[in-house]
């Protein structure tokens, strides 16, 4: 019975205790329903954020501690930010913040830091975006034996595009993919890249890998090489095949870049060679691949005059679909990979900004 009694007693001055809440921005409060609940809470105030290669963004998160539950505040707050690779089996170290203590990981140091507009914002800004930024990152926000996490995803203004090298078609490993997008100023587009693709109308009957080791392919017209003609729209799955063995072509993605494309005026038709140095005499390079779709794709850059790449390709982007130019789509026109000796055609030229 004193026990029972006790207990009342101590209910009854636990309730008249001011109660566990705690107050976040904008006057939103948080209730702790139980005593022994959670005393750390962190939060984004959006789940998605959007930027372009080049530009500066910060990833929101901020956190709410219970006073009552960390007393003076002993303990220091220790905020850790991760990103998540594409097929979320490791996280890698982005940047970490314990009181002075600041320290950046890999490509991202010199360009990452706290924003602090407050003492509970944790959010991280990021500059000179690349496309390698592009995925999910983790806010983690540890206090002594309290931890919280969230998630934001950075995505990046862009397009896909599919390729193959001059050797044909399904020609690429996992690896060799990698590094056919890396020369062509791109990365291996990943499957919500390539699904935002889709549904902008890429319609593409070849299969390519994807950044997470899947291969897979868009389709917005069904038929029958693709799939079949009784088929739905839809991004086709193959699967994950081996890295290494297993070849395909690839979907690429690239972003905004910082300098001038422009198809070079030229008093003849050029072989390859004579386009890469006609490029250099103008204080230029050839064109890459992700350059022409960039600037088809985010500036409406249209030319009906074929040329050449940097890759040996041949090709031309049309925004204004026209008679002889493209009638029945915008897209970047596909030549071919003609003989580099005799065939002469234009160049596309791509002169960097400093």
């Amino acid at each position: 019975m004193k026990s029972l009694l006790l207990l009342v007693l101590i209910s009854v001055c636990w309730a008249d205790q001011p109660s566990d809440n705690y107050t976040l921005d904008h006057g939103r409060v948080v209730h702790i329903q139980e005593e022994n609940g959670p005393h750390l809470l962190v939060e984004a105030e959006q789940d998605k954020v959007f930027s372009h290669r080049g530009g500066n963004v910060t990833l929101p998160c901020k956190f709410y501690r219970d006073p009552t539950a960390f007393g003076s505040g002993t303990h220091k707050i220790r905020i850790k930010w991760t990103k998540l690779t594409s097929d979320y089996l490791k996280e890698v170290d982005v940047f970490v913040s314990m009181g002075y203590q600041k320290k950046s990981y890999g490509s991202y140091q010199g360009r990452v830091f706290l924003n602090g507009e407050s003492e509970n914002d944790a959010s991280l800004v990021i500059t000179d975006l690349t496309l390698e930024d592009y995925g999910r990152y983790k806010c983690e926000v540890i206090e002594g034996l309290e931890d919280d996490t969230t998630v934001v995803a950075l995505d990046l203004q862009g397009v896909v595009f599919p390729y193959f090298p001059r050797l044909g078609r399904y020609n690429l490993n996992f690896h060799e993919a990698q590094q056919a997008c890396l020369e062509q100023d791109a990365v291996v587009a990943s499957f919500d890249q390539l699904y935002d693709a889709w549904r902008g109308g890429l319609d593409w009957c070849n299969a390519g890998w994807l950044s997470d080791g899947s291969v897979q392919y868009p389709i917005t017209k069904p038929r029958e090489p693709c799939g079949g003609q009784n088929t739905v729209p839809g991004v086709r799955n193959y699967g994950f095949w081996d890295k290494a063995k297993s070849r395909y072509d690839v979907f690429c993605f690239t972003s905004n870049f910082n300098g001038r494309f422009y198809y070079l005026i030229h008093h003849t038709k050029l072989t390859y060679d004579e386009a890469v140095q006609a490029c250099l005499d103008d204080g230029a390079q050839i064109a890459k691949v992700g350059q022409i779709f960039a600037a088809w794709k985010l500036l409406g850059y249209d030319r009906c005059d074929a040329g050449w790449l940097a890759d040996g390709s041949v090709r031309y982007p049309i925004s204004r679909p026209r008679k002889r130019c493209s009638p029945t789509e915008a897209a970047v026109r596909f030549v071919g990979f003609p003989d580099k000796k005799y065939k002469l055609y234009g160049v596309y030229c791509f002169r960097a900004y400093n």
